[in-house]
């Protein structure tokens, strides 16, 4: 992912703020040799004090065999994305039909060494905070080997601890652009009122004030 100097993150408290209210990514783990990557759409936890996130995915998961002959792995989150349309970003002495069209997005990327969790009281402990973050208010039994209700489907899961080594990040919201062509891109972001335009323009106008 290339990250121009006016699209990184102004500080970890940006992308670990916004990480907090992601919690849905893609899982990239290397290939056997001679094929492409595997990708796991998946949710997991985060947790910045302990440095990983948490997960589980099913036994028969193709994933397994290709984590245990290499456990370095990237987790990637997209988000708050939206198209620009090239007039928008025409700047002011040029014709608006000469301008570039472009995509305004959040990313995280965690590189992370996975751990393959089978102990299940281990594997009940980080499905119990996997759950817990998710369901704070309670509502579901905590897991427990052998007990029931869930205690026996824990043999059908593997879980995965994902101890982060690196992180890259990026916030692509006209950071090079001039405040004239800043304004013209956050008002046709209202004009249009789009799934995801409100929170891409809250983005550009915060990365501009700070």
């Amino acid at each position: 992912m290339l990250i121009h100097p006016w699209d990184a993150p102004q500080d970890d408290t940006e992308w670990q703020h916004w990480l907090a209210a992601h919690d849905f990514g893609q899982l990239a783990v290397n290939g056997p040799p001679g094929e492409p990557p595997l990708v796991q759409p998946l949710h997991f936890a985060y947790d910045p004090e302990r440095g990983e996130a948490v997960t589980h995915l099913a036994r028969p998961n193709p994933l397994w065999p290709a984590l245990e002959a290499n456990p370095q792995v990237v987790l990637s989150v997209v988000d708050d994305y939206v198209y620009i349309p090239g007039p928008w970003q025409a700047d002011p002495d040029v014709p608006p039909e000469h301008g570039v069209p472009t995509s305004f997005y959040a990313a995280v990327q965690l590189r992370c060494t996975a751990h393959l969790v089978d102990d299940p009281t281990e594997k009940a402990t980080l499905l119990n905070r996997q759950v817990g973050h998710f369901q704070p208010e309670g509502g579901t039994n905590p897991v427990a080997p052998g007990e029931p209700p869930n205690g026996r489907l824990l043999s059908g899961i593997r879980a995965l601890r994902l101890e982060v080594t690196g992180v890259r990040a990026k916030f692509k919201y006209a950071g090079k652009r001039s405040a004239e062509v800043q304004d013209r891109i956050a008002a046709g972001l209202v004009g249009r009122g789009g799934v995801r335009d409100d929170v891409a323009r809250g983005h550009l106008l915060r990365r501009r004030e700070e």
